[in-house]
């Protein structure tokens, strides 16, 4: 597995090519939108798609938990598709949820797609929280504040060579705030060419796109 270390408002921050984001400082994990019961949200609609993607995104935030060890773990909202995505969870689900939270204290941060997470939810809830020069929230602000950590905007890059082009989810950067990548199955992206995310950033930014077992740190002129 090779990690890729960078610094965001003075912190080392590792990123795992799993999508999730290190604290090594703080020994905290973090996810952003791992979007539970997707799914089964769109089967209510008649839109029907292999019913796995809560068991997946679980296992490989297990695998993620298990490699790191965290103290603590952010998910940054949008972890639960609707407001009754956590009734819809069965239990092999909820199990593995209930088992993630014993071996990690948990920190749920209410996003637009779960103001309201799941009374029977282990662990705090809370719309902002703070670690070190770090401040986690769900959406990013239009205001710059230095150290922001967040998610909602799903961002992906896509790089081209010898007329191939290839398309990932990735981190994006420029040292002074950060937005991690959807963590979950059925996720879409975002482009970090618009305006959504590219005004964010005042100057030069990298997208980090996913790789299968490391992460590629993409200029921003590179990346489209």
């Amino acid at each position: 597995m090779s990690d890729l270390l960078i610094d965001v408002n003075g912190e080392t921050v590792l990123l795992d090519s799993c999508g999730a984001a290190f604290l090594p400082a703080q020994s905290t994990l973090v996810f952003a939108d791992l979007h539970f019961e997707k799914g089964s949200s769109y089967a209510r609609g008649r839109q029907y798609l292999p019913p796995y993607d809560t068991i997946n995104t679980l296992l490989r935030m297990a695998r993620a938990v298990a490699r790191h060890k965290p103290a603590r773990v952010i998910a940054l909202g949008d972890s639960f598709h609707d407001r009754e995505a956590g009734d819809r969870m069965g239990p092999e689900e909820r199990g593995l949820l209930d088992s993630l939270s014993r071996s990690a204290r948990f920190t749920w941060i209410a996003g637009n797609h779960d103001p309201n997470p799941p009374d029977w939810l282990a662990g705090d809830v809370t719309t902002c929280v703070r670690a070190g020069g770090l401040v986690f929230r769900h959406e990013p602000v239009a205001a710059f504040e230095a150290g922001e950590v967040a998610g909602h905007l799903h961002p992906c890059a896509s790089v081209s060579k010898w007329g191939r082009s290839v398309r990932r989810r990735c981190f994006v950067s420029d040292g002074l705030r950060m937005i991690l990548p959807s963590f979950g199955a059925y996720t879409g992206g975002l482009d970090v060419g618009d305006t959504a995310i590219a005004a964010l950033f005042a100057g030069p930014f990298h997208a980090y796109m996913l790789g299968q077992t490391r992460v590629y740190a993409i200029p921003r002129r590179l990346a489209v």
